[in-house]
């Protein structure tokens, strides 16, 4: 064991074993957020046997979970060999370099989960890119700026769902038909309070 941990401490393969660890730490934290989402929407809106139930659970959390892993390790291996290839002036041009390119490749295909991970990503990225904003301007943030912001949200959102729904995520799309159009129709206190079948 020691000698390991020597190994593992030895400065010449920090580089390395930070890409192996960061691509365990991206496995493990995908695993993590949508094994519950997937187990939590799946009993919710799926049909079919508990075994087909469980085998998209699986295969949602699996595919999630290698997605985060993969970027981690394209991105940390294109900064390293940018740093030891080029070595760049700009640090953050050559984080914007690899993130596009893992981007690009791990992220390609449209599908729920990809859309899932990078509407995540959007709203997070312009949320921080206004702050930047606000920051920068020096103009005080207003009291009651994230209840502008909800609201707008909230309007657009709805508007889009009942005009133009097909330009809605698939999961949003199936929440919000369950929540605002399903509510609208029954045909026994049964299926008024109790199950929409």
């Amino acid at each position: 064991m020691e000698a390991l941990d020597k190994l593992v401490l030895n400065p010449k393969y920090h580089d390395v074993l930070a890409i192996l660890k960061g691509v365990r730490n991206g496995f493990i934290y995908g695993a993590r957020i949508r094994f519950p989402h997937a187990l939590v929407m799946t009993f919710l809106f799926r049909s079919g046997s508990l075994s087909s139930k469980f085998r998209a659970i699986y295969k949602a959390t699996r595919e999630h979970a290698l997605k985060l892993a993969a970027f981690v390790a394209i991105y940390k291996t294109l900064l390293l060999l940018q740093r030891r290839l080029f070595k760049p002036k700009d640090e953050a041009l050559s984080i914007f370099i690899a993130g596009f390119i893992g981007g690009g490749i791990v992220f390609r295909k449209e599908n729920s989960i990809n859309q899932q991970i990078i509407l995540y990503l959007f709203s997070r990225t312009v949320t921080a890119i206004f702050g930047e904003l606000w920051e920068r301007s020096q103009i005080p943030t207003p009291k009651k700026s994230f209840m502008w912001f909800s609201a707008i949200c909230w309007g657009a959102v709805m508007t889009i769902y009942y005009k133009k729904s097909k330009y809605l995520q698939p999961g949003l799309l199936q929440s919000m038909k369950y929540i605002y159009t399903d509510s609208e129709v029954w045909n026994s206190f049964y299926t008024l309070f109790i199950s929409n079948d």
